[in-house]
């Protein structure tokens, strides 16, 4: 069973490789950002995926191939300028012979990811840490965020830079089908033991979430942008990244748009401290790369 779950998260990380454009959901394009350029992590051979850019930017954070074939851990690299990192290995103190996938973190430190590790006996797969000079200590699950129902997995999670708000993909699979059958943004708020589903988050995403599959949440620090990917539920074509505003915290996001700047086979946007940038992985040939663009 646990193998089984394994390939069923891991099929759903990589959103059914081969989703379809139509994803997009025919949004109108919007160039909010520009000139696509390939991101450099020194010394690391191997596949780069669902990036992330520590808030103080020091380092990038990211998980290798997400494949059943491989134990996909999450890895460290540090910054020398926006477009190279110096690869340091992987990240002590999470990496289990689970996958670990999808890191994310807060102002102060608190360190979130994904692991099907204990979902046999929990049904949660949504972790936290905290971080410490390059290494993940005290690692938990998050209480109040798994439904706990069977066939529902969390698959991506995004902390707001506040840490008072967690943007979790939800996943819902069917007996006999590996693909999921659907995958929404589900928005959850802090409290003192732990988080709990916005009670307005069907309100507040209504113009996100759709029939075909949103995941990989990216917030700006003031809440009121959102970049996320969409994939389509077939298999031909690519997933796109889009971006959605909003007037206040407590208003709905509007209709998306899609970033005219990013083609091909991409997924897992995150933006930089300063908000200038936005990473992102890109299917490249046989591998997984990183790509930034930047604001116009």
């Amino acid at each position: 069973m646990h193998v089984a779950l394994r390939q069923a998260v891991t099929t759903l990380f990589l959103a059914s490789h081969g989703c379809p454009q139509t994803g997009a959901g025919g949004a109108e394009p919007t160039r909010l950002f520009d000139a696509p350029e390939r991101v450099s992590i020194r010394g690391h051979e191997g596949d780069a995926m669902e990036p992330f850019v520590t808030r103080d930017g020091r380092f990038l954070l990211f998980n290798n191939r997400n494949d059943p074939s491989e134990n996909t851990n999450l890895h460290l690299a540090e910054r020398v300028d926006d477009l190279t990192f110096d690869y340091r290995g992987e990240l002590p103190g999470v990496n289990t012979a689970a996958l670990e996938g999808v890191p994310t973190m807060d102002r102060d430190g608190a360190f979130y990811f994904v692991s099907p590790r204990s979902y046999r006996d929990t049904l949660s797969t949504i972790y936290r840490g905290t971080f410490r000079n390059g290494r993940i200590d005290d690692v938990a699950l998050v209480p109040g965020v798994s439904p706990r129902q069977a066939g529902i997995v969390d698959f991506d999670v995004e902390v707001s830079p506040d840490g008072h708000t967690l943007y979790v993909a939800e996943g819902r699979f069917v007996a006999g089908n590996p693909l999921p059958q659907s995958a929404d943004i589900v928005v959850f708020e802090r409290r003192e033991s732990g988080f709990e589903r916005r009670p307005d988050t069907k309100r507040v995403m209504q113009n996100v979430n759709t029939a075909d599959l949103e995941y990989a949440a990216c917030i700006s620090a003031d809440g009121l942008t959102l970049f996320f990917t969409r994939a389509g539920k077939t298999m031909a074509g690519s997933p796109a990244i889009l971006v959605a505003a909003r007037k206040s915290k407590d208003a709905a996001f509007d209709e998306p748009r899609h970033l005219a700047a990013i083609e091909g086979f991409v997924e897992a946007p995150t933006l930089s401290p300063e908000e200038r940038s936005l990473y992102f992985h890109k299917r490249d040939g046989r591998r997984f790369v990183l790509y930034r663009v930047t604001r116009r």
